[in-house]
């Protein structure tokens, strides 16, 4: 699903009892939605009523994300359910999960740190060979929602700071860690477009002063827990991923990083030898 921003706050869209799939792009694009078409099927598939479809794009024209109005957002072919102040799992992210199952097809036990909505989690469930899964976040509303996404594989999910509230028997057992801390510089966060600014929870985003504050963390402690041979990974940006490479290396972990072009994304995997 693609991400997409309006601009400003809009009155009820429609002038006609019935509103039609015209009236809804039309609407939706007058909201300034870059991809109103794409929206507006899937508002029409999610409804049953013109008055259910009304209120949903009067909710997403007034600047509620579609994932949000929809309550789930699509990555990596499953939907995952999302809600009012969860971080919303982005596309750019699927490639993280694309090295994780390359580094480490025949994974056991994995690990879903700071885990959101619980989507890479699920994601690597759903591909790897009934894996053990654990995920843990610090916000009780994203623990929440990974509860609900992870509970067909049989996740466990803690609330907590990173490594703090998972299970002590977990150490030195995890093939994949998988961390998709929050890498915004304290400083950028306001520059940020107006659905995540607006609707994501704060500690989601920001990542102290130049952005890498959670990720060092993550990277220091994470050889207790890795399996020998299992492996870190944290998406950055092309900006701060030298100085994420840096931080693995300090840790003793051996890293390498991944780059896919088309989704713009930047994921350094460290592996504990």
């Amino acid at each position: 699903m693609p991400q997409l921003f309006s601009t400003s706050r809009f009155p009820s869209p429609f002038s006609t009892a019935f509103p039609t799939r015209d009236s809804v792009v039309a609407a939706l694009r007058a909201a300034g939605c870059v991809f109103a078409e794409d929206e507006a099927e899937l508002l029409l598939d999610a409804t049953r009523t013109a008055e259910e479809l009304t209120v949903l794009v009067d909710r997403r024209v007034t600047g509620l994300p579609l994932e949000l109005v929809l309550g789930w957002a699509e990555f990596r072919g499953l939907r995952i359910a999302v809600a009012p102040g969860v971080f919303v799992p982005r596309r750019r992210t699927e490639f993280l999960v694309t090295e994780a199952l390359a580094q480490a097809p025949d994974a056991a036990v994995v690990v879903d740190l700071c885990c959101g909505s619980g989507a890479v989690g699920a994601a690597l469930a759903a591909a790897l060979d009934r894996p053990e899964v654990h995920a843990a976040d610090v916000d009780p509303a994203a623990v929440c929602c990974a509860r609900g996404n992870l509970a067909d594989a049989g996740g466990r999910v803690y609330a907590g700071d990173l490594f703090a509230p998972l299970p002590a028997a977990l150490r030195g057992r995890v093939d994949v860690l998988a961390a998709n801390v929050p890498y915004v510089p304290t400083g950028e966060v306001a520059l940020l477009p107006a659905e995540a600014r607006d609707h994501e929870p704060l500690v989601a985003l920001d990542g102290g002063t130049d952005g890498l504050e959670v990720l060092r963390r993550v990277a220091t402690e994470a050889p207790r827990w890795l399996a020998p041979g299992g492996c870190l990974l944290v998406e950055t940006s092309e900006r701060q991923a030298p100085a994420a490479v840096e931080a693995f290396t300090r840790a003793g972990l051996t890293p390498r990083l991944a780059v896919c072009e088309e989704l713009y994304a930047h994921v350094v995997i460290g592996v504990r030898e």
